[in-house]
């Protein structure tokens, strides 16, 4: 297949990038930066014009749309960039899909479930009144919707996807990732920080993720929606997360504040994934006592 990937510098989408090619997919990628990537180009999803352009150069039969601003307090603090990558480049991609007719894998998060403290299965936001908890989990969701209007006005066939807490090499440090490579970041510059108490989640290795991401053009069912996460078994709090890093590091924790609770969060998510395992055969492999010990080397080596 001919595959564009938007957001494909990202940790997400690198690994995806491979996992596709290693397939045998002619695989093309676009994000905002210059790259010297072959199969690759400068694109900026907000820019209708730049995308339009790499359309009207190449015929894609499948596009994973990754590109999105990440966090939710980057988005408190750069809501306009936010709210235009996430919502207005989606919908430039998906005007090209109604012109293209290509099959979208449109990616949301497991952030749309908001305040929702059940067991999270893909039905509970058409069955369950939720509230989202900011604007990162807002933009997924008026995504979603998006998404699903237009296969209702312009008969479009796309799958959307809400990845779990995935985590592992590619992703860089930045003070609004999540708690992976932040830990990680402060561990390694001996710099403190604060972990939550109470606060449970399940990781997924990003190689385990980006597996079975590549799985859905091999069984692309139009409509579906899909949880892709780490099995429930791997369930964790935050601080198990924090030992381990401070372990594999041979670190105490005297740089680490310890408090009850983190606010607009919910403390629980428990992920149903019967559905990718069904039908898109999600295995997760990696557990976070193998893929952390990984994460932090190549984090290593990123600051030599």
């Amino acid at each position: 297949m001919k595959i564009l990937i938007t957001g494909s510098r990202g940790c997400i989408g690198r690994t995806l990038v491979a996992e596709l090619e290693r397939r045998g997919h002619d695989v093309w990628g676009c994000d905002l930066a210059h790259a010297g990537r072959a199969r690759y180009t400068r694109c900026d999803v907000r820019v209708y014009r730049q995308l339009e352009r790499l359309f009207d150069e190449h015929a894609f039969e499948y596009v994973y749309n990754l590109a999105a601003e990440y966090g939710r307090w980057n988005g408190e603090d750069y809501y306009e960039n936010l709210w235009t990558s996430n919502v207005v480049g989606a919908k430039n991609i998906l005007r090209l899909q109604e012109r293209r007719r290509f099959r979208l894998i449109q990616f949301s998060s497991a952030e749309v479930y908001g305040d929702y403290d059940g067991r999270m299965e893909e039905s509970v936001m058409d069955t369950v009144p939720l509230k989202q908890m900011n604007d990162y989990a807002m933009t997924k969701w008026v995504n979603e919707m998006q998404v699903l209007n237009s296969a209702a006005m312009f008969g479009t066939e796309s799958v959307r996807v809400r990845p779990v807490n995935v985590y592992g090499p590619g992703e860089e440090y930045t003070p609004y990732r999540g708690v992976v490579p932040a830990f990680i970041h402060k561990a390694l510059a001996r710099q403190p920080y604060t972990v939550y108490l109470g606060h449970k989640r399940i990781f997924d290795y990003v190689e385990d993720t980006c597996r079975t991401f590549a799985n859905i053009v091999d069984n692309f069912i139009p409509g579906e929606v899909y949880n892709v996460g780490g099995p429930q078994e791997w369930e964790h709090e935050i601080k198990y997360l924090s030992d381990l890093i401070l372990a594999h590091l041979g670190l105490d924790d005297s740089l680490v504040t310890y408090k009850e609770a983190e606010p607009f969060t919910t403390r629980v998510k428990t992920i149903d994934t019967t559905k990718a395992k069904r039908d898109l055969r999600h295995e997760s492999r990696i557990d976070i006592e193998v893929g952390i010990p990984r994460t932090i080397d190549w984090m290593k080596a990123q600051s030599r």
